[in-house]
């Protein structure tokens, strides 16, 4: 039997973010070991066997220059995005390369700052490329960012000629960490893509007005209890929105509905209440339901997140088990979104022991998986093996369930 190729590499992945707040992508670290050499086309084809026509597109980051090269020589022109990074070109097998990729169809995005952009003669050879903005960029770009019309700044104005912004419409940015920087990439520079999301400015920008569940999920929600789908349907749909399956958790477990047994799960809710109570309740959310845009990737991520721990950790376990890790992952990042100890949040519910154990005390069964899926949202392939080692979880395993919850993202194609 032929080993797998997922048993010797370390994956990560970084999602991509189009300018609607929608994914738009995934950035996919691949990491070898310096002893091991990879064959990036068994790579490809793994990939090619569980992607969908609905999966999101892919950009392959490789870690190492070997396996750079190996997937330069083999990637067929139908293969995903592979980048380049721009001080490796100095390296000449990878800049030939690279050269030779191009001539039969390959398509490249080049990465790199944005005031070391390559020669012409090579940049013709990228599709694309993921920027990072010097600070003086990111400076320049934000003075380039007309005021909001209305406020007092716009008033003062003058009515000169606006500098331009070094922001180049069409191309990915990383490394954005403010929001006035990701709205002018995206919003005025036409960018492609963000990699990753400034979601720390994005909540300290909001810090005055309490987070609320998201709008579209209520309201997707409601519609579908009114079409009379399915129980597992309005589970899946709660779970997309971390703040509405908490507060509806807090609901059903408040002194209003006098249920004499704790709600521990989001399922166990939806039974006790009744559609109708539900949609009720659900109505009066609406109101109040957020329709900031910026949140959307937040969520997102926390979604994910919760996707990725309940896979891991997903042995032939019973259902319920599989929806208590989820609500695990999912709960796990409420401080941020409140403002608050997680402690102290997770106390109000009477949850298992084995979600406050991990998230808060980083013991018991679920950690591992927990930790993991944290760590899978990075390029530190040194802290995912360090991981698999203690808490003896097998690569290959890992490797699988991440692209096995990435394949099963969907975008939105135009």
């Amino acid at each position: 039997m032929v080993q797998s190729v997922l048993g010797s590499l370390i994956l990560g992945y970084r999602p991509l973010w189009n300018r609607t707040r929608k994914l738009a992508g995934i950035q996919l670290y691949a990491h070898n070991e310096a002893s091991a050499t990879v064959d990036g086309g068994h790579l490809l084809r793994t990939l090619q066997e569980l992607w969908s026509a609905s999966s999101p597109p892919l950009l392959i980051s490789a870690q190492t220059r070997q396996l750079l090269c190996d997937l330069l020589e083999n990637a067929p022109r139908a293969a995903p995005w592979i980048e380049v990074r721009g001080e490796w070109l100095s390296d000449s097998a990878i800049y030939d390369r690279v050269k030779a990729a191009h001539q039969r169809g390959l398509r490249m995005v080049w990465r790199g700052d944005m005031d070391k952009l390559p020669e012409p003669e090579i940049a013709r050879c990228f599709d694309n490329s993921l920027l990072t903005l010097r600070p003086e960029d990111a400076v320049a770009a934000l003075q380039a960012t007309p005021p909001r019309p209305g406020s007092a700044a716009a008033a003062a104005a003058p009515v000169a000629k606006r500098t331009p912004s070094p922001v180049l419409a069409g191309q990915m940015y990383e490394n954005i960490a403010s929001r006035a920087l990701m709205e002018h990439c995206l919003d005025q520079g036409s960018a492609m893509a963000l990699a990753g999301w400034p979601t720390e400015d994005v909540l300290y920008s909001l810090r005055h007005h309490p987070q609320q569940p998201s709008h579209a999920v209520i309201f997707k929600l409601m519609k579908a209890i009114d079409d009379e789908q399915s129980l597992e349907t309005f589970e899946d749909i709660m779970g997309e929105d971390p703040l509405l399956a908490y507060r509806f958790m807090v609901y059903t477990n408040s002194a209003a509905l006098g249920l004499r047994t704790g709600i521990d799960s989001l399922r166990r809710g939806l039974v006790m209440m009744g559609y109708s109570s539900i949609k009720r309740w659900l109505s009066d959310q609406l109101p109040h339901a957020s329709t900031e845009a910026n949140m959307q990737p937040v969520r997102e991520a926390m979604v994910i997140r919760a996707q990725l721990t309940a896979r891991l950790l997903d042995a032939g376990i019973e259902n319920d088990l599989r929806r208590e890790i989820y609500l695990c992952g999912l709960l796990s990042q409420l401080d941020e979104l409140l403002g608050e100890p997680l402690g102290t949040i997770l106390k109000r519910l009477p949850l298992s022991e084995r979600i406050y154990d991990a998230t808060v005390l980083r013991t018991g069964p679920y950690t591992g998986g927990l930790q993991m899926a944290c760590a899978l949202e990075t390029d530190d392939a040194s802290a995912i093996r360090q991981l698999c080692e203690t808490f003896e979880m097998d690569l290959e395993e890992v490797n699988r369930a991440l692209l096995r919850v990435l394949s099963d993202l969907e975008v939105e194609r135009k």
